[in-house]
């Protein structure tokens, strides 16, 4: 398979690895970017906190919480002027206060339900779209609830180019779950505990460490152990409880709530654009584009 440079390019985005690694290792693998990226993490080129999908296309988060309800979503537009547009800040805040009233259970079931004014949600967004003059997208969403006896906390960072929703049980004190929201913000883990971690996963990432160490020539008696202890940092990684927490360095997350005599639930982390492959285009031409209209 040919490699282009904007494959090379791709994978130095996602790894951190210099040119010459990279196009090494897409050549090796034969262009597969998965495989490409365990082959420099195997020679202790990449770090896996790197491994991110690129963000790209433009627009905002919003959380709007009522009682033991709440709702995040994230609405997506063509430029990140538009995020700061008052229509378009008007129409996410109302696209959030019926999604939390109406609870569908997918986006093409929003769309298709009738506001509060009688229009149906996917003609209010087409009216903003005319309005405004770029293409808006009600990209997803997710309702949570709570108890009596727990929190939400709500964290928008940035303005809203990441936002955070925490679920806590067991205490109601919001600022504790705001903590926590603000934390996952900054670090970004893939789960609550170890225990959400399937062992297929665990299971590749043991074999990936174990063939670095193989290639940094450490003897086979004490690879295991060694291993062991890099999974143990793997988990700290990606596991919200096991992490330090960002505003106390001394205590772990896990201590922090639960010295609050709290629970993490779940939460949900939106980042905008995260996952969209933003289309390539000739800034001049983009420039002359926005003139002519």
């Amino acid at each position: 398979m040919a490699i282009t440079a904007q494959m090379v390019k791709e994978l130095r985005e996602k790894t951190g690895a210099g040119m010459m690694d990279c196009k090494k290792a897409l050549t090796e693998t034969n262009g597969n970017m998965e495989e490409a990226i365990d082959f420099l993490r195997e020679k202790g080129i990449a770090s896996a906190a790197k491994k991110a999908d690129r963000i790209a296309a433009e627009g905002t988060t919003y959380i709007l919480s009522q009682g033991n309800n709440a709702v995040i979503l994230e609405v997506n537009a063509e430029t990140d002027f538009v995020a700061k547009n008052e229509n378009f800040q008007s129409l996410v805040k109302e696209l959030a206060e019926h999604l939390l009233a109406n609870k569908p259970a997918s986006v093409e079931e929003a769309l298709d339900q009738k506001m509060s004014n009688g229009q149906a949600v996917s003609e209010y967004v087409n009216a903003a779209i005319a309005k405004i003059g770029e293409k808006i997208t009600l990209r997803r969403f997710e309702v949570k609830t709570k108890t009596d006896n727990g929190a939400f906390g709500e964290y928008l960072h940035m303005g809203g180019r990441i936002a955070v929703l925490t679920v806590l049980e067991g205490t109601t004190d919001e600022a504790v779950a705001k903590d926590v929201a603000m934390h996952i913000a900054a670090i970004n883990p893939k789960y609550i505990s170890r225990d959400e971690v399937s062992e297929e996963e665990a299971e590749h990432e043991r074999q990936v460490l174990t063939q670095q160490a193989l290639n940094e020539g450490k003897p086979e008696n004490i690879v295991a152990k060694m291993v062991e202890g890099r999974l143990r940092k793997f988990f700290e990684d990606i596991c919200l409880l096991d992490q330090t927490f960002v505003k106390n360095p001394d205590q772990k997350v896990r201590q922090f709530v639960e010295s609050n005599g709290g629970k993490v639930v779940e939460f949900i982390r939106f980042e905008v654009g995260e996952g969209i492959e933003k289309r390539q285009e000739n800034f001049a031409e983009e420039v002359m584009s926005q003139i002519k209209k």
